[in-house]
């Protein structure tokens, strides 16, 4: 006989999952073409880069638009409370305080890529649409930077892939579950706002996200 079905609550709306899986394919496709190097693989990978800065244009916009738990309100970055999550692990509804460093850390790494990226050059006939703007000595350096920030954000995502899978096998945590379907299990909170109207403010903004970045690529 099977038990008492375990109460879901929805904590991570659509525009959020879908966030998160566009900008983990992205991301894996920009190293990829990042790696073959050369035509016509550097042209997708700038395509790739505009995007993902489209998207992490979007998710700060949807930190303070979103519901509650995409908002960086819900999880704004705290050491003590980082702390005391490691020394006595709790149930989250949403980002628990070392997965909100880790958030943080994964947004900014990957925003220095994208923007070092628009300064950046091959050395040979590729270079980003920013890069006539500055010096030479400064496209070298900020090359340099995007080369060695692209290990920066490699080791990070394997931290979380690590980080998930402790999650998952160790304390039965099904995060993954939780970023596809939307919900979690036996946990008691409030759930977010995932109807027509969530969607829709956050096709406006991504929009807006890609419009603002098509047109700073272009100037």
């Amino acid at each position: 006989m099977s038990g008492p079905a375990r109460r879901r609550v929805r904590i991570w709306d659509l525009p959020t999952r879908i966030f998160h899986w566009s900008l983990a394919s992205l991301v894996l496709a920009a190293w990829v073409s990042g790696q073959f190097g050369g035509q016509p693989w550097l042209a997708w990978h700038f395509r790739f880069g505009y995007a993902i800065l489209a998207l992490l244009v979007f998710r700060l916009f949807w930190g303070f638009a979103g519901d509650r738990y995409a908002r960086f309100s819900s999880f704004a970055p705290s050491m003590r409370a980082t702390l005391g999550y490691l020394r006595s692990p709790q149930p989250w509804a949403g980002h628990n305080p070392l997965g909100a460093l880790s958030v943080y850390a994964l947004l900014t790494v990957a925003g220095l890529q994208v923007l070092t990226g628009l300064f950046a050059s091959d050395g040979d006939f590729t270079e980003g649409p920013w890069a006539l703007f500055v010096s030479e000595s400064t496209v070298k350096l900020v090359s340099s930077i995007h080369r060695f920030n692209r290990w920066v954000l490699l080791a990070l995502v394997a931290s979380h892939l690590v980080a998930v899978a402790w999650h998952t096998y160790r304390r039965r945590d099904a995060l993954l579950r939780g970023m596809v379907s939307g919900d979690r299990e036996g946990i008691e909170a409030e759930a977010a706002a995932d109807d027509a109207a969530i969607r829709l403010r956050a096709v406006v903004f991504l929009a807006l996200s890609v419009a603002l970045v098509a047109c700073a690529v272009t100037l």
